[in-house]
């Protein structure tokens, strides 16, 4: 069997694109020489200290752009104005230039910026990275791709257009270790690959409820940090990160952490679409909170020959280093079962097993990962300098199929309907792995005191994707589409571009 490497995937996936109807992508424009450095822009900073956040992602990748060869920060944007003071002292410590802005739409018009590092919440990766392609600028934008699957098919259609770089920020995607392992699989070294789990067991707390509209935070401008969203009164307690488990602004854990998994599984399948069709099943347990998404998912997307399940927990009320619960003696990363054995493990290493879990091969990480985001970032740079994106390791198209998954997993749950617990078993027994999942995932709940009969799951229905159209067909189809593209908020418009 012929292994792929990263870069015949890369140009088996722009092939896809053209199959679906975009572009293929031109290079254009006046850009860096080799010998030049990248002046890039921090578009989001975050909050370093918000309740349930990770310390502010563009907070985080100002830290690594600083250790990439070939890259400068010159500027930064936030709509929080403290975000803004935050950041900008240290470059005032160390006597570095470097200039400041609210509104994105003024970095874009600005000449000597080269490209664009996009963190901003969700709802604005589309637009930012669309503008920033019309503008003749780079992009990095983070993770998921897009906030809707028909902005996803916009912002590679801008990339192929306008002739930009646009790299996702799914920086596993950068790990050799992981590269290597998933040829080996599929190159038959435990046999064909059966299925791949994508696993996020990550304990979170309630977001609390509020009664009447919290006020926004001083120094926020609240129009554009809606944006495309709707401008409506702040329903939660904090403006900031909590925007990830609302519909308008986010997409729940799925798109949050479960994309990362979600993206390495269907590299390691070798999967060049999004699934044909995708089932859900989960609810919002234990919290009693305004939250919307799913705190508890299991999502089957239908691969074949080897189908993707990816299993989210975020309930985690009981004691105990093991309340949030193991699969195959993992609680993250992802699970590729073979024929004759199975991979265990993420980008920081992992193990072989054979079929009765005996560990035959370690895999050891030489410290690669580390320094994953740094490579990650330093791929997108030496692709702007060198424009080629066959050199970018996730590219926009990457980015669109891997978050399509996770679009379509909430799509499906949100036409669910609460199903008893043997009505569900009764819909997914055929199969043995997603019935598998459910009865671990029940076990789970019940251990933190959830009890599926008394407070009851949504049971979605498959939703069937055409990927040449990228429109659900079959059905369900009316009401799946209904959720393939949001309304606007002028001027926040994403345009048609495909």
């Amino acid at each position: 069997m012929k292994q792929t490497t990263r870069r015949d995937f890369l140009k088996t996936s722009l092939a896809a694109g053209a199959a679906i109807g975009l572009p293929r992508l031109t290079i254009r424009g006046a850009n860096p020489s080799a010998n030049d450095v990248v002046r890039l822009a921090v578009i989001g900073l975050g909050g370093t200290t918000t309740v349930g956040g990770v310390g502010g992602r563009g907070h985080q990748l100002i830290g690594s752009l600083r250790g990439v060869p070939g890259a400068r920060i010159t500027a930064l944007c936030d709509v929080d104005q403290d975000f803004l003071d935050r950041e900008v002292q240290p470059f005032k410590n160390r006597g570095e230039e470097i200039r400041t802005y609210t509104d994105l739409r003024k970095v874009l018009d600005d000449k000597t910026i080269d490209a664009v590092v996009v963190a901003t919440p969700n709802h604005w990766h589309a637009l930012a990275t669309v503008w920033a392609c019309q503008a003749g600028k780079d992009v990095y934008v983070e993770k998921p791709f897009s906030h809707n699957i028909w902005e996803g098919r916009q912002m590679v259609a801008a990339a192929r257009k306008y002739g930009r770089m646009v790299q996702v920020g799914t920086q596993n995607r950068s790990s050799s270790l992981l590269g290597k392992t998933f040829e080996s699989l599929r190159g038959g070294k435990l046999g064909p690959i059966r299925y791949a789990h994508a696993l996020v067991y990550r304990p979170r707390e309630s977001i609390g409820k509020v009664s009447s509209p919290t006020p926004v935070p001083s120094g926020v401008d609240y129009d554009l940090w809606c944006g495309p969203a709707p401008k409506v009164p702040l329903m939660r307690n904090q403006l900031h990160y909590e925007w990830h488990w609302f519909w308008a602004t986010g997409n729940g854990e799925i798109g949050n952490n479960g994309i990362h998994v979600i993206d390495i599984c269907r590299w390691a399948l070798g999967q060049n679409q999004p699934p044909p069709r995708a089932l859900s099943i989960g609810g919002r347990f234990a919290f009693d909170d305004c939250g919307e998404t799913a705190n508890t998912h299991i999502a089957m997307f239908d691969y074949q020959p080897a189908p993707l399940i990816c299993e989210v927990r975020n309930v985690r009320t009981a004691t105990g280093a093991d309340a949030i619960g193991k699969f195959r003696n993992q609680n993250s990363g992802i699970v590729i079962d073979c024929e004759g054995g199975y991979f265990a493990g993420n980008a920081s290493g992992g193990n072989l097993f054979d079929k009765q879990g005996k560990k035959i091969e370690e895999i050891a990480d030489n410290g690669e990962s580390r320094v994953l985001e740094v490579s990650h970032l330093s791929n997108f740079v030496t692709a702007v300098r060198n424009r080629n994106a066959d050199d970018l390791v996730a590219e926009a198209l990457q980015g669109h199929l891997s978050a399509a998954c996770c679009h379509m997993a909430n799509i499906s749950y949100r036409l669910g309907k609460q199903s008893a617990p043997d009505a569900i078993r009764e819909t997914i027994k055929s199969n043995s792995e997603l019935s598998d999942a459910l009865e671990r995932c029940g076990q789970h709940l019940r251990e933190n005191g959830v009890d599926l009969g008394a407070t009851r799951a949504a049971l979605g229905p498959w939703v069937t994707f055409d990927s040449k159209r990228e429109r659900f067909v079959r059905d369900f189809a009316d009401q799946a589409n209904e959720f393939l593209k949001r309304d606007y908020r002028p001027p926040f418009v994403v345009p048609n571009l495909a």
